[in-house]
Order: structure tokens, then C-alpha cells, then sequence
């Protein structure tokens, strides 16, 4: 593509300039209604059509441009077209039949091919410059390469790591932060000779390319579990930066702004997310946490045992309770079992029970996947309420109900010393009385058991929370009745 004086040297240059940026209008409005769960699908709606009318667009560009040529690039534009059918359909079956609890995989996939795309996108446009490409287009789709490359390695072994492969769970470096190092300035290097050297273009931007894979695996494997959401966030940005890169390297304003709302929404989520954590980002990104092993402090273990308790026992604490708090987790993702929840909710709120919903920022294994989760059974948004807002009405809750929440509700993150300390949590403990419900005894991504457990006004439901629920809502209606 050529530079903005030749884009609008033609009326059709100008109808695409204009109609890239009405997509560019509608992606921000799009963006600014996902703001609050009320409006969420709408955004989703809104960004999609100016995605088409980007996309719609430029096909009419490519077309226009091959009845002028006769068809040079027939054969090109056709596999272009089976190429999107073929990703389309991929992409709407995936969607459709993902379970809620796998939407952070297919998110980390999307962020694969997204930073995928960009860096090809970029490749193309170095390698198939006429003549020796200019200063920018190098700086630009060199930058393009090199993110979209670690976000295209980085997002797979995400994936995988989300999805519990087990070759993933044994994969590691040794010597990390040399590694890491030695990856980075071998991909810098080629990155500034590339820009240096513009007539060595073809090495240097595939000594590029595989030095920003290699980096992008050096990157997320150390990584563990209970930092993945915000490792997901941070490929997210780094997809939508290379996507920016892109789009100024071919001088598209579409793929500009599409990318630098992405980019820089998933920096300010990372960050959020790090807060809300109670880490500083750096430190996330520089791994060692929630791997699942054994962490400071969980030696000794909390003092006291767990209390067991029955589906009926809880019936009738849910039933003669003024104020109950539901706390879901990444649990109640796992058993699917989250209209069983709002089934609950609906027959105490009809029996005069005051009901709310507890939302930790990280709770689940990405960004308002408990806000998903729940809108997805019909919970009214104004039963979710954030951590700040809630934790002062724990004490004035009859139970505190648990399904499946485990490190954001661990007491031992106000004393120093364990893999949680200063963690943000939901003062669950607080309650008059708390029940957990939980498959088994098992510890969180922290690695460590949770005081909660094991004080005096806790008890334990164990077994699945689908059937867990289930139980309690026919012992429910029994009283009620």
C-alpha cells in the first residue's frame, strides 16, 4: 500500500480512507460500551460490524484493483477467499462449542493467530517492498515481526499450559534469566541490523522472526497457573501493538487504531490485574508463582480440621438466613454449574432472602470470566458486586456460600510470609457463618492450604458443585414447602 497522498490522489482512495475511519469510530464506541457487563454484548456487536465494514471495504479495494489489472492475481485472491471461509467457519464452530470454562485456551489461540497474522502481514510488506524499504516501513513492520512473533509462541504454549497438557507441566529452562537475556539482545541485534542493513532485509527478518518465537517460549513457560490471567492480557496487548506496527507499515488507519485499543486496553488490564493481585506486573512476568508446588509458608499449615457438613444442613442455614453472599470461583466454571447457582438464588430471593454475588478481578482463569460466567445464567448485574463493595458486607451476612473459590478467599494473604500475602481478598471469613463447597482437599494454584478451611464458623460441602447445588435446591424446596 502506498503512502496517504497517493491512498487519496483517487476518488475510491478517498471513499477507503473515510470508511477505515468510520470503522475506526465504531471500533472506540464498540470498546467504550464493553465498560460495564450492561452494555458488553453490545460493544461486541458494535466493534464487529466495523470490522466487517473494514473488511467489506477492502475487498472492494481488491477487486476494484483486479478488474483494473485483469486479473493478474486471480489465483491469489481465490485461495485468499477460501483462506477466510475456511477461517470463519473455524472460528464461529470454536466459538460455539467452547466450553466457558476453556474460553481462556481459545482466547490465548485467537492471540496466536492475531500476533500470527500481524507478523506475516509485516514480513510481506519488508520482502515485497519495490526497491529498498524506507527507514519507517523497517522500524514499523520490523517492530511488527518481532511482537507478533513472541505473541504467536508465547499464546501457544499459554494455551497449552491453560489446557493442562502434561508435557507442559514438565517443560522447563534452566538458567532462565540467562536465557531470557541472551534471547533478547540476539532479537534486538537483528532488529537494529535489519533496520541498518535494509539490503539484507531477508536475513535479518527471519533471524528476527526465529529469535522472537524462541523468545516468546523462554517468556511463558516459567510462568504458572495463578498468573496466566494476566499473561493473557499481556499477549493480548502485544497482539494488538503488532497489529498497530502492521497497520503503519501498509498505512492502514483501520488496523492503527483497531491495534492501539487493544494494545493499550491490554496493558491497562494487565496492570489492574497485577494490582488486584497485589504484584507488581514485572514480577508476574518474570514467573515463579502459582506453578502448583509447595510455597513459602505451607509447611506447617493452618491449625484446626475441616468440619463437614450436608446438603440438608446447608438448606436450612440458606433458608433462615436475611442476607446470604454467593463467592463463585474457577470451581463453579469447572462443573458447569453456574445456572445451578442462579436457580438457587432466584428460589431464596423468592423466599425474602437478600442474595448478592461476591466478584474477585481474578477470580476464574481470566478477566470477567465470573461476569460472563453469571450474566450467561440470567444473574441481574446489579447481584455482581466488585471485592471493594462487597467485602464490607461480609459481616453482616447470615452464610457466606463458596463454590469453588479457593486463593482469593485465603485468610493467610493479610499476614506476611505465604505465596499470597497482600493479595486483594474477599473477606469471606468475616461471615457468620461460611460454607465451602469443593470437589476436594486439594490446594490452590498458590499452593498452599487455605485458613479459611479450617476456622470455626467454616463448613465443608465436598463433591462436585454441579450436584453439590443440586442437592442443596431439592433440600431448599423442601423447607420452603
Amino acid at each position: 500500500m502506498g503512502t496517504l497522498a497517493q491512498t487519496l490522489s483517487t476518488p475510491l482512495g478517498v471513499v477507503e480512507w473515510f470508511v477505515y475511519l468510520i470503522s475506526a469510530v465504531i471500533f472506540v464506541i464498540g470498546l467504550h460500551l464493553m465498560n460495564s457487563p450492561k452494555t458488553a454484548r453490545k460493544g461486541n456487536l458494535i466493534s464487529a460490524a466495523g470490522m466487517i465494514l473494514a473488511c467489506a471495504m477492502a475487498f472492494i479495494v481488491l477487486f476494484v484493483n483486479e478488474i483494473s489489472n485483469g486479473f493478474q492475481h486471480g489465483v491469489a485472491v481465490a485461495l485468499l477467499i477460501v483462506g477466510i471461509i475456511i477461517g470463519a467457519v473455524a472460528g464461529v464452530v470454536s466459538a460455539k462449542k467452547v466450553k466457558m470454562t476453556d474460553m481462556p485456551q481459545l482466547v490465548s489461540i485467537f492471540n496466536t493467530v492475531g500476533g500470527g497474522a500481524a507478523a506475516l502481514v509485516a514480513l510481506n510488506d519488508i520482502l515485497t517492498s519495490e526497491g529498498l524499504p524506507t527507514i519507517v516501513v523497517l522500524i514499523t513492520a520490523g517492530l511488527g515481526i518481532l511482537i507478533g512473533s513472541v505473541t504467536f509462541s508465547g499464546s501457544l504454549v499459554a494455551a497449552g499450559k491453560l489446557q493442562g497438557l502434561k508435557f507442559m507441566r514438565k517443560l522447563a529452562i534452566p538458567a532462565k534469566g540467562v536465557v531470557s537475556v541472551v534471547c533478547i539482545v540476539l532479537m534486538l541485534a537483528s532488529f537494529v541490523m535489519l533496520c541498518v542493513m535494509p539490503e539484507q532485509r531477508l536475513l535479518f527478518s527471519i533471524l528476527t522472526t526465529v529469535f522472537a518465537l524462541i523468545y516468546g517460549l523462554v517468556f511463558v513457560i516459567p510462568i504458572g497457573g495463578a498468573d496466566m490471567p494476566v499473561v493473557i492480557s499481556v499477549l493480548n496487548a502485544c497482539t494488538g501493538t503488532a497489529v498497530a506496527m502492521s497497520g503503519l507499515a501498509i498505512n492502514n488507519i483501520a488496523l492503527i487504531v483497531a491495534g492501539a485499543l487493544v494494545g493499550s486496553a491490554g496493558v491497562t488490564l494487565s496492570i489492574d490485574m497485577s494490582k488486584a493481585m497485589n504484584r507488581p506486573l514485572m514480577s508476574v512476568l518474570a514467573g515463579g508463582f502459582g506453578g502448583g508446588s509447595s510455597a513459602a509458608g505451607s509447611a506447617e499449615g493452618p491449625e484446626g480440621t475441616m468440619k463437614e457438613t450436608t446438603a440438608d444442613d446447608v438448606a436450612v442455614q440458606l433458608v433462615y438466613a436475611e442476607k446470604v453472599i454467593f463467592v463463585p470461583g474457577f470451581g463453579l466454571a469447572q462443573a458447569q454449574a453456574q445456572r445451578e447457582l442462579a436457580d438457587l438464588g432466584e428460589l431464596l430471593k423468592g423466599h425474602g432472602v437478600e442474595v448478592s454475588y461476591a466478584i474477585h478481578p481474578v477470580a476464574g482463569r481470566m478477566p470477567g470470566h465470573m461476569n460472563v460466567l453469571l450474566a450467561e445464567a440470567n444473574v441481574p448485574y446489579e447481584e455482581l458486586i466488585d471485592l471493594d463493595d462487597i467485602n464490607p458486607q461480609f459481616p453482616q451476612a447470615n452464610v457466606a456460600l463458596v463454590v469453588g473459590a479457593n486463593d482469593v478467599t485465603n485468610p493467610a494473604a493479610r499476614k506476611p510470609g505465604t505465596a499470597v500475602s497482600g493479595m486483594p481478598i474477599l473477606d469471606v471469613d468475616m461471615a457468620q457463618n461460611v460454607v465451602v463447597m469443593k470437589r476436594g482437599r486439594g490446594r490452590g494454584y498458590a499452593g498452599i492450604e487455605n485458613e479459611l478451611y479450617f476456622k470455626d464458623n467454616t463448613q465443608m460441602l465436598f463433591g462436585d458443585a454441579k450436584a453439590g447445588l443440586q442437592a442443596v435446591i431439592a433440600a431448599v424446596k423442601e423447607l420452603i414447602n
